[in-house]
C-alpha cells in the first residue's frame, strides 16, 4: 500500500471523509477513539465498526440532508462530493 493510501485509510472518517490530524481508528486502524465526528456525527468504533455499518450510517446522514454535526467546524466552501471522495476505499 502506498503511503498516501495508508494515510487515507487511517486519517479520514469512514463515513463522511473528513480528515483528522489523529487517526479516529488509531494508528493500527483497529483501535477506535469513540469520539464523535465533527461533520457526520458518527461515533468512531460504534456506528462505523463494519463496512456495512459505515455505509448504512452514511446513507442515513446524506438522506437527512448531510448536515454538519458541529456546524462551527464547517468550512465556508465545504463541498459534500469532494469530501466524500476522501472516504477510505474499503468503506465506499
Amino acid at each position: 500500500m502506498k503511503h498516501a493510501d495508508f494515510n487515507k485509510e487511517i486519517l479520514y472518517c469512514r463515513v463522511c471523509g473528513l480528515k483528522y490530524e489523529e487517526p479516529p481508528w488509531g494508528i493500527d486502524g483497529k483501535t477506535p477513539s469513540f469520539e464523535i465526528c465533527e461533520c457526520c456525527g458518527v461515533e468512531f468504533g460504534y456506528e462505523d465498526g463494519t463496512v456495512t455499518a459505515a455505509k448504512r450510517y452514511r446513507a442515513k446522514w446524506i438522506s437527512s440532508g448531510a448536515k454538519w454535526f458541529n456546524r462551527k467546524f464547517q468550512p465556508r466552501d465545504w463541498d459534500l462530493k469532494q469530501q466524500l471522495a476522501n472516504v477510505p476505499q474499503t468503506y465506499r
